[in-house]
């Protein structure tokens, strides 16, 4: 498992025991929840409030070692960002995710029709749809 110290160090934040236990649980989880995270973080230090993980996980998503997966009516989720700018496939039943490397391979993957004046450095994108496993419960 990976060291999380320098990352830490090197993103300009004080290393913590709360953050490499969330750094450690993200990286073991894929794509966790703030709940599944705040358990990876119990299950290694002991207790650790609610605000504390939310805080941790603001901290570290806007230092760019978190990357949040977001889509209209369900969790958001967090991931260890690998700065490859893969996509998301997400079952609409079950909220499996998966992960979809990019199209093109290189950022943008995608070129907006208008930018609106924009200079664009990246396109996220998440497939709705339905996981071999719920497909399989629909057709029984």
């Amino acid at each position: 498992m990976r060291d999380y110290s320098s990352t830490l160090r090197d993103a300009g934040l004080r290393v913590t025991e709360p953050r490499l236990a969330l750094l450690r649980t993200a990286q073991e989880g894929g794509h966790s929840s703030v709940e599944a995270l705040r358990q990876g973080v119990i299950d290694q230090i002991g207790s650790v409030s609610v605000q504390a993980v939310y805080d941790i996980v603001h901290a570290l998503t806007t230092a760019g070692l978190l990357r949040e997966v977001r889509s209209a009516g369900t969790v958001t989720y967090y991931e260890i960002n690998r700065n490859d700018n893969h996509h998301h496939a997400i079952c609409r039943s079950c909220g499996r995710i998966e992960d979809v490397p990019c199209a093109k391979g290189e950022k943008p993957c995608l070129h907006a029709s208008h930018t609106h004046g924009y200079t664009i450095n990246e396109a996220e994108v998440i497939y709705h749809g339905y996981c071999p496993d719920c497909q399989a419960k629909r057709r029984k």
